[in-house]
């Protein structure tokens, strides 16, 4: 889950994989994979931060990402 602050000031907690679209309208949009919206207060590119972080935290990443070594002749 990664925070993220409402419009109204409040912070919720958004699960990063349901994040489907990402808009800056000029305020920033999340559209989640279920259809629900959220405006927030934080910039699109501090929401990428978030989720790229959060996806390291929890190793999404390294599990997608071949090993050299595993490539061999």
């Amino acid at each position: 889950m990664i925070a993220v602050t409402r419009l109204n000031g409040t912070t919720i907690f958004v699960n990063a994989l349901l994040i489907e679209v990402i808009e800056e309208t000029p305020d920033t949009l999340l559209t989640l994979t279920t259809g629900k919206k959220f405006m927030v207060q934080e910039r699109a590119t501090d929401v990428i931060s978030s989720m790229q972080t959060y996806l390291q935290a929890i190793g999404v990443n390294a599990a997608t990402i071949k090993s050299i070594q595993s490539e061999g002749p």
